[in-house]
């Protein structure tokens, strides 16, 4: 397991692997059954990596359960809808609070709650937050919203109108991505220091 970031270490600590499933499968229609195969894999290393995942994967139980679910929709290889959905309620909780909308306004703020936690989890996945906005430029953000919520957004004062909005979003991810990674990288840290 490599220690690099707190993100890399919160994926990487979920992560088994294994045989593809592909593979497997093409195995079973050569042979035309299934073969049962009792492997135990008794590598030091991998005692070594399932001890430090466990470690880690305890520090996130630490957290208070919207922190565990944010952080697992970020960086977990097991996240699900649910967590998904979770999350980009939270977002919307947490940002809409400080702003005065119309209940027309509240539904195309919910879309745009989701489709910036789209853009934050693609830009901070890989561990380093070195990825690409996917929506960087206005055009792309309405599209996606359009596409995936089915809400369409005036490209007249688009800016004027939810660039407050979507910076507040950003604001409320990057502290729930903070507050969420801190436990990891606190043991990270000490991990570091011991050896």
């Amino acid at each position: 397991m490599r220690l690099t970031s707190a993100r890399i270490a919160w994926h990487d600590c979920f992560y088994q692997s294994r045989v593809s499933v592909l593979a497997v499968a093409e195995e079973t229609a050569a042979l035309g059954c299934s073969i049962q195969r009792t492997e135990r894999d008794s590598r030091t290393y991998v005692a070594m990596h399932q001890a430090v995942c466990g470690r880690i994967q305890k520090a996130i139980q630490t957290l208070p359960l919207h922190l565990r679910t944010f952080g697992d929709w970020m960086y977990s290889p097991l996240a699900t809808d649910d967590q998904k959905d979770f999350a980009e309620a939270l977002i919307y909780q947490m940002t809409h609070i400080k702003f005065e909308m119309t209940l027309k306004k509240k539904e195309k703020a919910r879309a745009v709650a989701r489709a910036v936690l789209f853009r934050y989890r693609r830009m901070h996945q890989g561990g380093q937050s070195e990825g690409i906005d996917p929506l960087a430029k206005p055009e792309h953000f309405r599209k996606w919203v359009e596409l995936e919520c089915g809400v369409k957004l005036s490209e007249f004062n688009f800016v004027r109108e939810w660039e407050e909005y979507i910076d507040a979003c950003f604001n409320v991810c990057n502290d729930l991505d903070r507050d969420a990674l801190k436990p990891v990288a606190q043991l990270i840290g000490s991990m570091r220091q011991a050896a």
